[in-house]
């Protein structure tokens, strides 16, 4: 217990984010040493304020009040911790869920769209997803619309789990609570925030990479140009699951995005065996696009890294600007160990000047990219 507490803790202190979560663990090994060694490392990286650091007291009620709900925190790197949600570069350090944790690491299909669906287009999700929900388990993201569809029609004939972007205690969108409990008691219901949170619009992002990484495929339904569908399609491409999409009249703007996503590549379907005849056995097994990846174990012993330590805080700093740079290019540029860099780059996250992105890229901040989740 206290070793799952101190992991909570250490995901839900102030500036460490998924990819720092894990250079963390990777550097000091167990989560009460990097708890420790948090503070030197901000005020390393030029923090002056403290950081914030979530208390035993805090996860300790936290983990009651879920364990009220009837939930259980997983975390990265367990065994029952959903095996294909693990490959991602940001996987969660920790998920809050209702329902049995092996429904996650059951064969899954992500089904998402437009919240201001058509009736056409609900009543074909319901269907498409009642067929699919026999051989696979329908991931959405419960919002209106589409989401809301999909969970109805898997409900009908299999189970779903659905994704929330808030805690687990704050149903979203309000009309939608009844249909959390029920997916809660047949299926499993997903949440990365802490209990309490309300899903604001900068989490949706957070959520739909969740979604991306438990499915084998995902169907995009009646999804605009601009939209979070079109953002889980890429999280998911990335991640390398399959993309399937349904088309539309090309005079309907709720079609364009998955129309474009035909155009690009993606699975046209009009059956669930459309689906079914494309997906693969065992995607995402391995994979990572180009650049993405763990940080190499290239940390060394401390007191030896303490010269090329000095050198690499004056130099690595003014490399970073709001454009992402990846990592090796710092190290090239700097004539520094990958192993420095990311000290480095370690520090001056946990001071709060800089952000890490997938394919090991990191920025300054300014005014935050849409794919920084």
């Amino acid at each position: 217990m206290a070793d799952t507490l101190d992991r909570l803790r250490l995901a839900r202190s102030e500036s460490v984010g998924p990819i720092t979560y894990r250079r963390l663990l990777e550097r000091f090994e167990d989560a009460p040493a990097a708890l420790h060694a948090l503070p030197d490392l901000a005020r390393a990286g030029g923090r002056a304020e403290p950081l914030r650091i979530a208390t035993r007291d805090e996860v300790a009620r936290e983990a009651e009040a879920l364990a009220k709900l009837g939930g259980r925190f997983l975390y990265v790197g367990d065994p029952d911790y959903p095996p294909l949600l693990a490959e991602l570069a940001d996987a969660p350090p920790v998920i809050a869920v209702l329902g049995p944790p092996a429904l996650l690491a059951a064969s899954a299909l992500g089904m998402v769209g437009a919240r201001n669906a058509s009736a056409n287009g609900l009543r074909f999700t319901e269907n498409l997803a009642a067929e699919l929900a026999v051989p696979h388990v329908i991931v959405s993201g419960l919002a209106r619309g589409i989401d809301s569809a999909a969970h109805k029609g898997a409900m009908a004939a299999g189970r779903t789990v659905a994704v929330i972007a808030g805690g687990l205690d704050v149903p979203y969108p309000p009309e939608n609570a009844a249909l959390q409990a029920a997916i809660a008691k047949t299926g499993a219901v997903v949440a990365e925030a802490p209990l309490g949170t309300a899903p604001l619009a900068r989490h949706l992002p957070k959520r739909n990479r969740i979604i991306a990484g438990l499915v084998r495929g995902l169907v995009v339904i009646e999804a605009a140009a601009r939209s979070g569908s079109l953002l889980t399609a890429r999280l998911a491409l990335e991640a390398g699951r399959e993309i399937f999409a349904v088309p539309g009249s090309p005079m309907d703007p709720r079609a364009a995005g998955a129309n474009g996503l035909i155009k690009q590549g993606a699975h046209l379907i009009e059956t669930a065996a459309d689906v079914l005849d494309n997906l693969p056995v065992r995607p995402g097994h391995g994979f990572r696009p180009s650049g993405m990846g763990e940080p190499p174990r290239l940390w060394g012993a401390p007191g030896a890294e303490a010269g090329e330590l000095s050198r690499a805080r004056r130099l690595v700093p003014p490399l970073i600007g709001p454009e992402p740079v990846a990592v090796d290019e710092i190290a090239r540029r700097c004539q520094l160990t990958q192993g420095t860099v990311w000290a480095v780059l370690l520090e001056l996250e946990l001071a709060g000047q800089v952000y890490s992105l997938q394919g090991n890229r990191v920025a300054r901040y300014a005014e935050r990219a849409a794919e920084d989740f």
